[in-house]
């Protein structure tokens, strides 16, 4: 993950202005559900993933750094995170995400303490 938990990775394959909504998102270990809505905003970016029935019906914020890389063709994205490193992040919070900079904050830091060394 990089240094920037709201930036896209170099490496991610992402091409600012694609539209992600309903790519599947893939954890370490399988599956974790389709996007939701998401922004490209320089050093705001994130992805906001509906869980489904897995984590019964939780949306989750994926900061943009967390993510490993993108197919395009086969519309997945792929996170450096584990189902339970998402199941356990702090609530998504509609009302919090756009403008709340501690929340941000707060979603940012524990993604961070979850990061590969």
């Amino acid at each position: 993950m990089s240094d920037n938990m709201w930036g896209y990775q170099p490496t991610a394959g992402h091409t600012a202005g694609t539209d992600l909504i309903g790519f599947k998102v893939e954890a370490t270990d399988g599956s974790i559900g389709k996007v939701d809505k998401h922004s490209d905003d320089v050093d705001s970016s994130y992805l906001v993933v509906d869980t489904g029935v897995w984590i019964f019906g939780k949306h989750v914020l994926l900061p943009a750094g967390t993510v490993s890389s993108i197919d395009a063709a086969e519309r997945k994205i792929f996170v450096d995170l584990t189902k339970d490193q998402i199941k356990d992040s702090p609530e998504f919070d509609k009302d919090k995400h756009v403008g709340d900079a501690g929340y941000h904050e707060q979603v940012g830091s524990y993604y961070h303490s979850h990061r590969r060394p």
